[in-house]
């Protein structure tokens, strides 16, 4: 999911109570459900990073050794900010095992979200490279904004004004995980009508949670997106993966992350690989490789 939606959730925690815990509660809910998307920065190398997100930070180890670490920087700023002089009189005594605890929990929640999308998560990196996807939510879901950003400020205020603030907060949780529970429900029901299929991907949409696109592969083995209007004459059969990644790093990463990989005719010549997940709308053209001297092999 988006760090919006990330650390929303830890804000919901803080308010629902937990920040009563401890000093900096607060930055350690945020930060720590934000903290495994440190590997955002390996966007830089374009279609090869599809291969370096949301696995090492998301698996395991770094759920562990990254709430070590935030806990650890919370603790010494706050000595560090003792020592100068400058800390808060109005914060609470900071500790570490509960600093630990709660950067522990939000980092729980990042994957625990992840997963929900398409795009796909390594849960067990560094162990296995298997990719995981609950296909029930989309990336960014406004929905999910306005119950939880309604709950972090309706929390906020009550508690500037001396009431109950607690109660908003654990509202809007248990609002957001009925949501989600609903979506699930929909992608489920989605997945199940298209029962004459080898596999189905359900496809939630931006804004639309009622709706589902879906990615199916065909009882041949070939990926399409259900409803498509591409013709049969274009689609190409998929190239052997050792032989289409060989000095591609770029398609090596694509066909290590791709799901649904299929495979299509460049107007120009040659093929270009596509994943049925994100073949159509704005990301289309971020999820795709091309291979010119790759010569099209009709299906049929």
């Amino acid at each position: 999911m988006d760090n919006l939606t990330h650390g929303l959730v830890g804000a919901l925690l803080g308010q629902a109570g937990l920040k009563r815990r401890t000093g900096l509660a607060m930055p350690a809910l945020i930060f720590g459900a934000n903290l495994p998307d440190i590997d955002a920065g390996c966007v830089v190398w374009g279609t090869e990073s599809l291969a370096m997100r949301r696995g090492l930070t998301h698996g395991p180890i770094a759920l562990v050794v990254l709430p070590l670490a935030l806990a650890g920087f919370l603790w010494w700023f706050d000595r560090w900010q003792a020592g100068r002089g400058t800390r808060p009189d109005t914060r609470l005594p900071v500790r570490f095992g509960w600093l630990f605890a709660l950067a522990f929990l939000a980092c729980l929640t990042h994957p625990a979200l992840d997963w929900m999308n398409v795009y796909g998560i390594r849960l067990l990196e560094p162990f296995s490279h298997r990719w995981f996807h609950g296909d029930v939510l989309f990336i960014i879901d406004v929905w999910l904004w306005a119950m939880m950003g309604a709950g972090v400020w309706l929390s906020l205020r009550r508690e500037k004004r001396g009431g109950e603030w607690r109660l908003p907060a654990r509202a809007a949780l248990a609002g957001a995980l009925a949501y989600i529970g609903v979506n699930a429900a929909i992608t489920a029901l989605e997945e199940g009508r298209l029962y004459d299929t080898a596999e189905v991907i359900a496809l939630p949409p931006p804004g639309a949670f009622w709706d589902r696109g879906a990615a199916v592969r065909t009882l041949d083995g070939e990926w399409m997106v259900a409803g498509w209007s591409v013709r049969d004459v274009d689609r190409c059969r998929l190239p052997d993966p050792h032989i289409a990644s060989a000095g591609r790093p770029d398609v090596a990463a694509f066909l290590f992350w791709s799901q649904a990989p299929f495979a299509l005719r460049r107007d120009k010549g040659g093929i270009a690989i596509h994943d049925a997940r994100f073949f159509f709308g704005p990301s289309r053209g971020n999820f795709l490789v091309e291979l010119p001297d790759m010569p099209c092999v009709p299906l049929n």
